[in-house]
């Protein structure tokens, strides 16, 4: 019955819309654009809008009861294009198909007038997506673009205003989170998208698509706001004219480099977590060379795996590195004394491989510990692995007994973090062991993120692969004095914090107080836990 109504709505939107709408609308464009003749109308009529001054000429003294209306695209971001946050929610909310239709539309979004390109942008992106996923994909994936794209100026102008109102055409379910928590906005006024219980229809609701110079109106009146921020459009020209200020962000300013590029240390909130697997902002270019490196991305993930799996540590090592793998090391094994126990090696947590390539680096078997690790990934682990409880005398032992076997590996943050911070470390480490030694990893990526806290787990070490050029750099510091450990005196948790700020100086990385719970109960809304199936059956 859901399906039957969602299939008469849509059969409705293309009769009128497309049918008695688009034909024209398109047919106007073409005509104007001419296949590269200027449109003398359009071109007589920019010169007649209003001219606004640059958003660099507003000042920032006085404003703290100032009221500023803006649209975050066009307004707020260095890029006015909306594709690739529509592909974001596509790609990490939908599914790999859904991202490759919106591709394949682009070249009809291009034909098509602004409302009918949002409109079809908004039912491919949105049709059959769940509640649920638009939540997740809002809360943490979207901030981390919407803050890398930030107009250093504009957002220094909406920090000295006291009261901050937006108004876009967008569904506000993309938008409204980002503003709310990070930017401090009062009121998100976007557009809103017709549901049937837990899914979007991809259809506008019947209020239809927000026209931002009549919402401003209707929401303040006949009182006008103090500042306005709008792109170079005539019809931000029209929202932003309804202003006592008004000023432009313009294009150029967002190509020009530093003097608009919002630098990390001025977020206004830390950008500690995010999830989702795409590390590049999904342009319709950079979308495209995807899609064509997916076939070679996934064959030499593969190939990778196997070198990694079933070949001796040298020739797995020549054989990665040959095949794109940049592996870096610096510093060597350490030395060992007469103790039976074998050495701990504590490592900062950037992806499930990081005891793998460190037992590559070090071309000895290495054994790894781990709280949390899906069944596919100890089934194709080349090391040996040993899950965690969570109960802290019986972890003890287990670490105790494996120590006594061998070398061992444990990341004390619990869980990866992408960013440059380091997670509180579990003292339980430090109170086993006297020879620590611990060590620096760090990661980089263009493509595809290996760590999820949503999705898969066990496809991690495949999309870390299938970067073109994975980057893993391993500094291995020395040993810890027998007087930085227990047995020199020190309490486990001085330990533990001494290590996370030497490895934190060594990476140039932030400490944190924040845990594995934090990062699950800020991306996921559960505590990150994989249970076991044998655990399930007792």
């Amino acid at each position: 019955m859901v399906f039957q109504m969602v299939l008469l709505k849509l059969a409705d939107w293309i009769l009128y819309q497309l049918l008695a709408n688009s034909c024209y609308r398109a047919a106007r464009k073409m005509r104007s654009y001419g296949f590269f003749l200027k449109n003398q109308s359009l071109k007589s009529s920019q010169q007649q809008a209003p001219s606004f001054s640059n958003v660099f000429k507003c000042g920032l003294e006085n404003r703290g009861s100032d009221i500023l209306v803006c649209d975050i695209h066009g307004g707020l971001l260095r890029t006015e294009s909306l594709f690739p946050y529509f592909m974001l929610v596509a790609f990490e909310g939908g599914s790999i198909l859904r991202a490759f239709l919106l591709l394949l539309s682009c070249p009809i979004l291009w034909v098509l007038d602004y409302e009918l390109k949002l409109r079809a942008m908004i039912f491919i992106t949105f049709c059959g997506l769940r509640l649920k996923d638009m939540e997740n994909v809002s809360r943490a994936v979207l901030p981390k673009f919407y803050l890398e794209n930030l107009h250093l100026k504009a957002f220094e102008v909406l920090a000295s205003t006291g009261s901050r109102f937006a108004f876009t055409s967008v569904p506000r379910v993309m938008v409204e989170g980002f503003l709310k928590e990070y930017l401090l906005f009062d009121n998100v006024t976007g557009t809103e998208l017709h549901t049937i219980g837990h899914y979007f229809t991809g259809l506008v609701s019947d209020s239809g698509l927000v026209l931002k110079h009549r919402a401003l109106k209707d929401y303040f009146g006949d009182k006008k706001p103090d500042i306005g921020l709008g792109s170079s459009s005539l019809h931000d020209h029209l929202f932003i004219s309804l202003c006592k200020e008004a000023y432009v962000v313009s294009r150029e300013d967002g190509k020009s480099g530093t003097s608009s590029v919002m630098p990390r240390d001025k977020y206004p909130k830390p950008l500690v977590f995010h999830d989702g697997r795409l590390a590049f902002l999904p342009t319709p270019l950079a979308t495209l060379s995807m899609f064509m490196w997916l076939p070679i991305g996934v064959f030499l993930a593969f190939f990778r795996l196997f070198v990694g799996i079933h070949l001796p540590y040298k020739l797995a090592l020549c054989l990665g590195i040959w095949s794109g793998v940049d592996l870096r090391v610096k510093g060597c094994s350490p030395s060992r004394s007469g103790h039976r126990k074998g050495i701990l090696y504590v490592c900062t947590h950037r992806t499930l491989l990081d005891p793998v390539f460190l037992s590559t680096s070090l071309g000895q078997p290495l054994t790894a510990v781990t709280y949390s690790l899906s069944r596919m990934s100890e089934l194709i682990a080349p090391i040996k692995t040993v899950r965690l409880t969570r109960e802290r005398k019986q972890d003890g032992r287990t670490m105790q007994r494996l120590l006594s076997e061998g070398d061992l590996v444990v990341c004390p943050e619990g869980t990866t973090c992408r960013e440059p911070y380091l997670l509180r470390f579990s003292s339980l480490f430090a109170e086993l062991a006297n020879e620590i030694v611990p060590v620096a990893m760090n990661t980089r990526v263009s493509m595809f993120y290996g760590t999820t806290a949503s999705g898969l787990k066990c496809l991690d070490p495949i999309f870390f692969l299938m970067n073109p050029r994975p980057s893993y750099h391993i500094q291995i510091l020395e040993k810890l004095p027998r007087e930085l450990t227990c047995a020199g005196g020190r309490s486990s948790c001085e330990v533990a914090n001494y290590i996370q700020r030497k490895l934190a100086d060594t990476l140039g990385f932030e400490c944190t107080t924040l845990t594995r719970k934090d990062k699950y109960m800020m991306l996921a809304g559960n505590e990150g836990i994989v249970q076991d199936n044998r655990e399930k059956s007792q």
